[in-house]
């Protein structure tokens, strides 16, 4: 079997992200589709963290992916592929939300914050569900995604990935150029002022917050397909 064939006959669920970018470096188009099945969930939660509007933030992640797919020369392995997509997806996220009102002053509410040692324990997934809770599940996800969108723009992106993604204190700091420190100081403010309206009741609706599977996450990764090859194809026309 040839190199070529070994690549197309590769199960690419079964490979690490960064082999994956490597394939995907060598021209493997599956291997980047891979990717970015792998990354659509995280990308598009926190691009709608900044945006607070589904179709922007599924516009700005394809404009993300066909940015990274172009230059992926650059992938240097620093960090993960998942931590590189996300400060892409931030960077064109943040440029949109410049460009149509100004920047909230997050200093604000942290000063105007008071200090209160009671964080409430956000429950895992893994927790047990309420039968009322289940029963309520869609109105109860619906009750979450409205507190968390206003949320204060800071405090809402830290929110989504610790809390709804669950990143790591290290990842979300490195992610977002912040230190640990204030990545904890966000969250434990974020979960604050959520605190009146949300209940440890929620437990099961977190992981379901702004879903992008199925069809959505199909989509979108076809429509980044279809770029890449219209691109390719003039690229090839040009020359």
């Amino acid at each position: 079997m040839s190199d070529r064939a070994t690549i197309e006959a590769t199960a690419w669920n079964a490979l690490a992200d960064a082999e994956l970018v490597e394939l995907a470096q060598r021209g493997q188009r599956g291997a980047f589709r891979e990717l970015m099945q792998r990354c659509n969930q995280r990308l598009f939660r926190v691009a709608r963290a900044v945006l607070r509007d589904d179709a922007e933030a599924e516009d700005v992640v394809q404009e993300a992916y066909t940015h990274a797919f172009a230059h992926l020369a650059t992938f240097r392995g620093e960090a993960s592929a998942s931590t590189w997509l996300t400060r892409i997806v931030l960077n064109e996220a943040n440029g949109r939300l410049r460009r149509r009102r100004p920047s909230v002053d997050i200093a604000t509410f942290e000063a105007s914050a008071q200090e209160d040692s009671r964080v409430i324990s956000f429950p895992s997934p893994t927790g047990s569900e309420d039968p009322v809770a289940s029963a309520a599940r869609a109105q109860i996800r619906e009750l979450l995604e409205h507190a968390i969108d206003d949320l204060p723009e800071g405090f809402r992106v830290v929110f989504i990935m610790r809390d709804v993604e669950g990143c790591t204190i290290e990842e979300t700091s490195t992610t977002l150029g912040i230190r640990p420190e204030t990545v904890k100081t966000r969250l434990h403010r974020a979960r604050r002022l959520l605190r009146g309206t949300l209940q440890d009741s929620l437990a099961a609706t977190l992981g379901d917050a702004f879903p992008f599977l199925g069809p959505r996450c199909a989509r979108m990764t076809e429509t980044v397909m279809a770029r890449l090859a219209a691109t390719e194809a003039t690229d090839g026309d040009q020359l």
